[in-house]
C-alpha cells in the first residue's frame, strides 16, 4: 500500500489506515524502532503481570484476600513451601 509522508508540525508522518492498525492490535501507544533501514511499529509489549502486587496489596488491605474455594485443597498443599 503507498501512503503519503506527511507534514505535521516539525516533524512528519504516514496515517495508517484503522483496519490495520485493528489487524495488528495498536491503540494507544506503540513501539517505534528502526531496524536494518526499516520502520518497525509493532504493539507494546506489557508485563502480563504489571500491577499485580499493588492489586493483592490493596486487596488484603479492604480483607477481601481470602481463598475463594479453601474446601478444595490439594493433597500436598502443606508440603509447598512459599
Amino acid at each position: 500500500m503507498e501512503v503519503a509522508i506527511r507534514k505535521m508540525g516539525n516533524s512528519q508522518g504516514v496515517l495508517i489506515p484503522k483496519p490495520i492498525l485493528a489487524q495488528v492490535g495498536l491503540e494507544g501507544s506503540a513501539d517505534l524502532q528502526v531496524r536494518d533501514g526499516v520502520i518497525e511499529i509493532r504493539p507494546l509489549r506489557r508485563n502480563p503481570r504489571e500491577g499485580w502486587a499493588e492489586d493483592a496489596r490493596r486487596l488484603a488491605a479492604q480483607g477481601d484476600d481470602a481463598l475463594v474455594w479453601p474446601e478444595f485443597a490439594n493433597e500436598a498443599d502443606p508440603q509447598w513451601v512459599w
